[in-house]
């Protein structure tokens, strides 16, 4: 899987898609992520990207040009990619939706910042449009990220084991070494060693705290 950011903040970005899980998962050319500055693909001195809205109104609005000059220079495969809006507005993103989407060759984030993006990018150029939750986040560039994230998860070999997916089992409290630490102690069924009813605990407590 190759994944594409496009932003004005690169560097808010690439610390985070080049440490920990998802940089290894490029070194083991298992998924490739690579970064890109919006402010390439204008053509003003300024590398302007931002302009008044039409009907006034407070703030900038991202103009539709370098979104569009930015995608056709990726010359996308007609199948098996997926351009992704961030958005307030969108779809709230789901562990469904990381699934799915794990599934392309392909997938663009396109990252709003201002007080939005050209309605025409939705409408035109982007296949959807996915928000992290119901509130309004400075810029698109988190969500990136948090979608980044949660998809790699699921492609075969990132995690080392199947397991790991949270989701196999649901969510369910964990504990370690201490097994008492200032009088707070560890269920007693977790140090039975009888894994049929650690299993049944855990199936109970999945989902909550």
């Amino acid at each position: 899987m190759r994944i594409d950011i496009v932003t004005i903040f690169p560097e808010m970005v690439e610390p985070y898609t080049n440490g920990s899980i998802l940089g290894r998962a490029q070194k083991n050319k298992k998924v490739t992520i690579k970064t890109h500055q919006l402010r390439k693909w204008t053509s003003d001195k300024h590398n302007t990207v931002d302009d008044k809205p039409f009907g006034g109104g407070p703030g900038m609005v991202m103009k539709i040009e370098p979104f569009d000059k930015a995608l056709k220079s990726f010359k996308l495969p007609k199948k098996n990619s997926r351009i992704i809006l961030t958005s307030a507005r969108g779809k709230e993103f789901t562990q469904e939706d990381a699934k799915r989407l794990g599934k392309y060759k392909r997938l663009v984030f396109l990252c709003g910042r201002y007080e939005g993006v050209d309605e025409r990018v939705a409408t035109q150029l982007a296949d959807e449009e996915l928000s992290v939750g119901p509130y309004v986040l400075t810029g698109g560039e988190l969500a990136a990220m948090v979608m980044t994230d949660a998809i790699v998860r699921h492609i075969p070999g990132v995690l080392g084991k199947g397991e790991s997916l949270e989701e196999v089992h649901g969510s369910f409290p964990q504990y370690t070494r201490p097994e008492v630490y200032k009088k707070w102690k560890t269920p007693e069924v977790l140090l039975s060693g009888n894994h049929a009813k650690i299993e049944e605990w855990r199936r109970g407590l999945a989902g909550t705290k």
